[in-house]
């Protein structure tokens, strides 16, 4: 079953950060519970990622990497974020909160460089907050 997500995607004031907000009319415990397995995991970090408990590191196929920063069930999961292996090190900090019947979900991408793809950026992470809470 596919629903439909409110979406709003914008930069800050800050050049160093991203962020992107969706809100979804499913619950905070079902969008956590998506989050937590493989399915939702790889929808957030992408294929092939495993997100472990504070300080395992994750690596996706499609060469991303990083360490689990902080994990707050059905609040927040804070995962560093290496785009390659020359990348420096950003942080990408995804926080739930009820509103309403739903939840919004709030991901920011922060401590980008000055040549970061700041539009391609928050493409990414609105298309991986679309498929984290799709089903």
């Amino acid at each position: 079953m596919t629903l439909s997500n409110d979406t709003e995607a914008a930069s800050k004031p800050s050049q160093e950060a991203v962020e992107v907000v969706q809100h979804t009319p499913r619950p905070v415990a079902e969008v956590w519970t998506r989050l937590t397995q493989r399915e939702g995991i790889e929808a957030f970090l992408g294929e092939g990622a495993m997100l472990g408990d504070k300080g395992d590191p994750w690596h996706a196929s499609d060469g991303t990497y990083g360490v689990t920063r902080s994990y707050h069930p059905e609040e927040q999961v804070r995962v560093s974020w290496h785009a390659d292996e020359d990348a420096p090190p950003t942080l990408v900090d995804l926080r739930m909160a009820p509103e309403g019947e739903g939840t919004l979900l709030t991901l920011r991408h922060e401590h980008l460089p000055s040549d970061a793809d700041r539009e391609a950026l928050l493409a990414r992470w609105d298309a991986a907050l679309q498929r984290l809470t799709q089903m």
